[in-house]
């Protein structure tokens, strides 16, 4: 018995689940981080360019090279191991070392990844992490003392995470030398693996993070324009039942609002699905880290709540104000649609009992029109008549005007007969 065949994507649905493996990171160790965006929406990214630019960094070491079509890859440069994704609108490049510089997030550490290099980038830099990697300080005490030097104490957040296993610190603060700074420590025992989902859950933090603010950037903006649609809108509504303008007009310039909204919701609705998205994943990625506080110090889930749920809600106001437009523009149109038609109901009702008139008066006309016709016709006939009796006038001793005058009323009455019997006819 042949064997059943496969589904042409089994394997490669099954594969997605194991796809971006995350990395292995001993103790201590320094992680680099970047992602870069296109300047373009996500379905005109060309991704041969962003294959290409990993592709010059491998040359550069010698490394291998990945498959075509690839979306994912992970081979060392130098003395680091380089993880590089491409993702829906952005591509990220991770190189972890082992080891750790004597100047804590020092900037020489980011040149794992050439500037020369990343220049040359087919997009812009949406976020650079330094992502400091160390043994469990011996006492509290010690690992604030770390902290208040390394961070700015108003913005910290720190917490312990996955049950105590590593303690993670960042303020979301974009130093000097334009790096964003994490801190990781890690208690004796703790598994590579482990350490390597942290470092990962906070490099996916602050690359979601960063994407989902565009849709604040694009959400200001959409808010300027709906300031100026809302009070055309608000005036087209409060003169619905006015005179002036004219149903009409009214309703012209109502699509053109309406066509303006819809116009907006094009350009706005992938980035505001993408925000919500990314905001889910930011959350999420928070939840799993299953945070605890220490000494009173704000986590990163309360770091996010104050600083950045505000900006997300900012989105989704906005978002929710365009379709609300949208529906008052449609509820709008409707209403107008519905006076134009009654509008011209009535018009056409006048314009039927003015038909009605018309056709009344053509009918008197016509009625009159035939009356005159019998007399022209009943004229020509008694003439006619007259010439042809003439000959009997001596014989019944008559004179032609007498003849004349007893032929004029049975002639009239037979062109009368005639004519109501065609009338009847026709009709």
């Amino acid at each position: 018995m042949p064997a059943i065949p496969d589904h042409p994507l089994r394997f490669a649905t099954v594969n997605e689940l194991h796809a971006r493996p995350f990395p292995a990171l001993q103790v201590p160790s320094t992680a680099v981080y970047v992602a870069i965006k296109e300047p373009v929406q996500a379905q005109n990214r060309d991704r041969s360019q962003d294959l290409a630019h990993l592709l010059s960094l491998l040359d550069r070491h010698g490394s291998a090279h990945p498959q075509p079509g690839a979306t994912h890859f992970q081979a060392p440069i130098g003395r680091a191991e380089l993880k590089w994704e491409s993702h829906t609108e952005f591509v990220t490049y991770s190189a972890f070392s082992r080891g750790l510089s004597k100047r804590p997030f020092d900037p020489a550490d980011a040149e794992i990844l050439p500037e020369d290099w990343l220049a040359g980038a087919p997009g812009t830099r949406m976020t650079s992490v330094l992502i400091r990697i160390e043994p469990m300080p011996e006492n509290d005490a010690a690992l604030f003392a770390r902290l208040d030097d390394w961070f700015v104490p108003e913005s910290l957040a720190v917490s312990r995470v996955v049950d105590g296993a590593a303690v993670i610190a960042g303020d979301f603060r974009i130093d000097p030398a334009g790096h964003m700074r994490f801190a990781v420590f890690v208690q004796p025992g703790t598994g590579p693996r482990r350490v390597g989902r942290i470092v990962q859950r906070l490099c996916e933090i602050e690359t979601y993070r960063a994407m989902s603010m565009l849709g604040l950037m694009r959400s200001r903006d959409l808010s300027a324009r709906l300031n100026a649609l809302d009070p055309r809108l608000s005036a087209l509504v409060s003169g619905l039942d006015n005179a002036e303008p004219a149903p009409e007009a009214a309703l012209h310039n109502l699509l053109t609002i309406s066509a303006e909204l819809e116009s907006l919701a094009v350009q706005y609705s992938f980035r505001f699905g993408a925000t919500a998205a990314y905001e889910a994943i930011v959350n999420q990625r928070i939840e799993v880290l299953r945070e605890a506080r220490i000494e009173g110090r704000q986590t990163f889930a309360e770091f996010m709540m104050r600083r950045y749920d505000p900006a997300m809600r900012t989105v989704k106001s906005a978002e929710g104000r365009l379709q609300a437009m949208a529906d008052r523009a449609q509820r709008a149109a409707e209403l107008l649609r519905t006076r134009v038609d009654v509008e011209r109901s009535a018009q056409n009702q006048k314009l039927l009992e003015s038909m009605d008139k018309r056709a009344d008066l053509q009918l008197r006309l016509q009625r009159t029109v035939e009356g005159l016709s019998v007399v022209a016709i009943s004229y020509y006939a008694v003439s006619l008549t007259a010439y042809l009796a003439y000959p009997l006038a001596g014989a019944l001793g008559m004179g032609k005007e007498a003849l004349t005058a007893a032929l004029v009323l049975p002639v009239v009455g037979l062109v009368w007969l005639m004519v109501r019997r065609i009338r009847r006819a026709l009709h």
